[in-house]
């Protein structure tokens, strides 16, 4: 075992669509990072390493960004890991902190968008994705005017309704669920509440997923600043300090192949990534009082209701239909809005993620509390592949 690691700050811009904001990366970043560093109360001269994650921006655009909160000569390493890219920049300073590198480190995420779909960048080289796509259109018949990302999802969605029966309206409730949370999420970019017809009644992007069951692209940055307990305890942080109580990452196995469109889009890392964190921290999903996971699209949220282990297989629509993943049930998902209503800059969702669940554990979350909320799990994923999933704590220190 390595050192304990608490969440000491967080910090996060409002998410915003795409061009319509007048800025740059290095303004998100600097006031994503200058709002960690206020919360933990610390200046930025005690980080002792960084790791900033983006996916579209060129070298050491990861530098770019930390020189807006100084020039100290810190290490820095730049993260991509496509959509979980913000939840890798944290694991990787987490082991800073784990092995004894640093008694201090930040973990910061941006990403600066282009409206519309994601697509391909280099189209003189190999797609990362392609094993992805070949298995997908050897099972599935490719539909050219839907983006690649709402089919493969929405593949894994029709795949868990021909298994379990699951109807369009259970995906459906997932949108509605999500942007009624938004409502009360001053960062998000949409804050509009829409009735289950509203949802079923969208424009259809691939069935079963409507545009309001799709997550946009949005620029913004968030931040999380991580320390040891001694750090904690020098700087009189233990009233406000969140541990991390088990963290894994997982990246894409034999099944991912094996010909299911649930494996393809992450369903194997995401169980196997949930159970070693489950193992690691001595917690269940039974425990867990507030979940952020990675909607990207509401089939992702349904599936990973089971990836997760919130519900028995084949029980994800009853579990969204019961009204358990909202307030007043077992335990509340994505109370932020989620991707599908938030936002969704790739490398800054798992960082807006963790602080996020650290305000749920700190009674910080204003008319998003979660009543009594002291474990929260949370889970982000990206196609090519990494699922990141961390469970945090109250951190219980005197």
């Amino acid at each position: 075992m390595g050192n304990r690691v608490f969440v000491v700050g967080v910090g996060m811009t409002k998410f915003e669509k795409p061009g319509s904001k007048d800025w740059d990366y290095p303004d998100m970043a600097k006031e994503a990072g200058t709002k960690a560093l206020a919360d933990a109360g610390i200046d930025y001269a005690l980080v002792e390493q960084a790791a900033v994650g983006y996916c579209y921006g060129d070298s050491t655009a990861g530098q770019r960004a930390l020189y807006t909160l100084g020039l100290s000569g810190i290490p820095a390493i730049n993260v991509n890991n496509n959509c979980s890219t913000g939840s890798s920049a944290l694991y990787l300073a987490k082991k800073y902190i784990e092995g004894g590198l640093a008694d201090c480190a930040l973990a910061l995420g941006f990403e600066k968008m282009e409206k519309g779909s994601l697509g391909i960048k280099y189209t003189d080289r190999t797609t990362p994705l392609d094993k992805h796509f070949e298995d997908m259109v050897g099972r599935r018949e490719y539909a050219p005017a839907a983006p690649p990302a709402p089919q493969m999802f929405g593949n894994a969605g029709r795949e868990y309704m021909e298994k379990y029966g699951v109807k369009a309206e259970s995906f459906a409730r997932i949108g509605e669920k999500n942007h009624r949370h938004s409502v009360n999420n001053p960062y998000s970019q949409f804050r509009d509440e829409y009735s289950l017809e509203d949802i079923l009644n969208a424009p259809m992007v691939y069935d079963p997923l409507t545009k309001l069951q799709c997550c946009p692209t949005s620029d913004g940055a968030g931040a999380a600043i991580l320390a040891s307990e001694r750090f904690v305890r020098e700087h009189g942080l233990e009233a406000h300090a969140v541990e991390i109580v088990g963290m894994a990452m997982t990246t894409d196995f034999e099944s991912t192949f094996s010909g299911s469109d649930m494996k393809l889009v992450g369903f194997d890392m995401t169980k196997a990534a949930a159970q070693q964190v489950y193992e690691e921290s001595g917690f269940g999903p039974e425990d867990v009082d507030v979940v952020e996971l990675h909607d990207c699209f509401s089939a992702n949220e349904l599936i990973t209701y089971e990836g997760l282990g919130l519900c028995a297989e084949g029980k994800a629509g009853e579990l969204i239909d019961s009204g358990a993943v909202t307030y007043g049930g077992d335990v509340v998902v994505n109370p932020s809005g989620g991707l599908i209503s938030k936002g969704h800059p790739l490398g800054a969702t798992g960082l807006a993620q963790c602080a996020e669940l650290n305000w749920q554990l700190r009674d910080e979350a204003e008319k998003r509390q979660v009543d009594g909320a002291k474990v929260a799990l949370q889970h982000n994923l990206g196609l090519g592949g990494a699922a990141v999933v961390t469970m945090y704590a109250k951190a219980g220190l005197s």
